[in-house]
């Protein structure tokens, strides 16, 4: 069963922060639903898994749990971080917060054992938001300056 719950949770248009084929805002209320909404069964163990190890990490004092989302504190704003799709929120608005990994080779300096890509996704993110002042990339600071 947990494959078939990551074959969905995969395969949904929701899991794409790249996709482009939205027709306007005709999707709008379905992606916001699938990518902020209730935890599948793969995201429940991911929030079981992130309980134990966060207390360890380097930014376990910028971090807690709440419901659906790891919390992250930075400099700069409050990052929400779903459990389910990885996508982010920025408090106070809920704004979202695009930041798509980057499709070229790893310098393999950083290697995270993870069997599940989103978990450590969500970790690489959480990371660089608890040193948000440290972020270089302009379409990233962009977005988190729109609304701070």
């Amino acid at each position: 069963m947990r494959d078939v719950d990551l074959f969905v949770g995969v395969t949904s248009i929701a899991a794409d922060p790249d996709w482009t084929d939205r027709g306007g805002d005709r999707y709008a209320g379905y992606w916001r639903t699938a990518t902020f909404g209730a935890l599948t069964a793969s995201a429940e163990v991911r929030r079981d898994v992130l309980e134990r190890i966060l207390p360890r990490l380097k930014i376990a004092g910028r971090c807690t749990l709440a419901g659906r989302f790891l919390t992250v504190r930075g400099e700069l704003r409050t990052y929400k971080i779903h459990l389910g799709s990885a996508n982010i929120l920025m408090e106070p608005d809920d704004s979202y917060l695009c930041i798509v990994p980057s499709r070229g080779k790893s310098d393999g300096k950083v290697f995270l054992p993870f069997e599940d890509e989103r978990l450590t996704l969500i970790l690489s993110k959480a990371f660089l938001l608890a040193a948000d002042t440290k972020i270089t990339d302009n379409t990233i600071l962009r977005q988190i300056k729109r609304g701070a």
